[in-house]
């Protein structure tokens, strides 16, 4: 049975640090229990992508839901029968 990741293509992803800076993330990688240095990065390179994409999405999100909104307030139309019927309303037991 074949699962998903021995499907998938591979990619390399190679770079180059400071020695005391690769020992310090093997310690890492040791101490929060990761079977090597690469699966410590990928975990913590996935981690981090998922969130600066979700960052990034609830920006672009929030940016459509407001011209969505500006576009409502100032392109609209004339308000209906059950909207001055409810401001009627309102405005009768503000009123009393």
């Amino acid at each position: 049975m074949k699962t998903k990741a021995t499907n998938e293509e591979k990619a390399r992803f190679d770079t180059r640090l400071p020695k005391k800076q690769k020992a310090f993330f093997e310690r890492a990688a040791s101490l929060g229990g990761f079977r090597s240095l690469t699966d410590f990065v990928i975990s913590a390179t996935q981690e981090k992508a998922k969130l600066i994409v979700s960052d990034w999405e609830k920006v672009i999100e929030s940016e459509k839901d407001s011209e969505i909104f500006f576009d409502a307030i100032v392109n609209a139309g004339k308000p209906n029968e059950s909207l001055i019927e409810a401001a009627k309303h309102y405005n009768e037991s503000v009123s009393k």
